[in-house]
């Protein structure tokens, strides 16, 4: 039995390798044909999620006296900017999720309406590249009820989230391809643990994609954009700790 490799955890170890290999074990890895070697593992993760996984196979989802009592906050605690603590203050009353890119009906969604949207409540399992984990309850429209009351068009192929939080003065980022955009899973949560998203958890709204590690669930979205390709965003590997970090664009489990 020592010798049979699980799915989750042949996944697992190609999702973390790059990101964990390269903070131990910084000599060798700034070499660059090992750096080539090593984060090539990406398209192998990556291929073998879609090869042995329903695209529509959906994370455990947990009862809710199986719920952590506490659930860390990681990353930006608070984007504290003036525009954000101005939204903070008027309670988001004009806050607005834009969405937009290769879309026939560019949006302009306000709080009100996100939470008038029909939603998908779940409690799921957050697996951090730390190596922490923690089980909430979540509640939101699904990612997929935007993007089709969006009309996006067939040319598109990702879709990117930027956020109100900076990083070296830059608004965060993340991106997902559209088969993760329209997991029956993938949500834009409004609510954890039947309470309306503090600050700190990522309000007015953040993404759950709960097949992806934590780094994915992109917090404070202020946009959606679809587009073709992610050459053009941030340093093209599709997110802040990808183009930063190396951390793997695909981070399936």
């Amino acid at each position: 039995m020592s010798a049979i490799i699980t799915r989750r955890a042949l996944l697992t170890t190609g999702a973390l390798g790059a990101g964990a290999l390269l903070s131990g074990c910084d000599k060798v890895a700034n070499n660059p044909s090992f750096r080539k070697i090593l984060f090539s593992g990406e398209k192998i993760n990556h291929g073998l999620a879609r090869a042995l996984t329903d695209r529509n196979s959906l994370a455990k989802e947990y009862r809710p006296e199986q719920m952590s009592p506490i659930f860390r906050v990681n990353g930006t605690h608070n984007p504290n900017t003036a525009s954000y603590n101005a939204m903070v203050a008027e309670n988001f009353a004009n806050w607005r999720l834009e969405v937009g890119g290769l879309v026939n009906r560019p949006l302009s969604i306000s709080r009100q309406a996100l939470l008038a949207m029909p939603a998908r409540t779940q409690i799921t399992r957050h697996d951090c590249v730390e190596g922490w984990s923690a089980i909430g309850k979540w509640h939101g429209p699904l990612l997929g009820t935007i993007l089709k009351a969006a009309d996006i068009r067939t040319t598109a192929r990702y879709v990117v989230f930027t956020c109100a939080d900076l990083y070296s003065g830059q608004p965060y980022y993340e991106s997902l391809d559209l088969i993760d955009a329209f997991h029956p899973q993938t949500i834009m949560a409004w609510a954890m643990n039947d309470h309306l998203l503090s600050v700190a958890h990522g309000a007015p709204i953040r993404l759950r994609v709960e097949r992806q590690l934590g780094y994915k669930h992109a917090k404070y979205v202020m946009r959606i954009d679809a587009v073709a390709s992610l050459a053009g965003i941030g340093l093209g590997k599709g997110g802040y700790w990808e183009d930063h970090v190396d951390y793997d664009w695909y981070a399936g489990i």
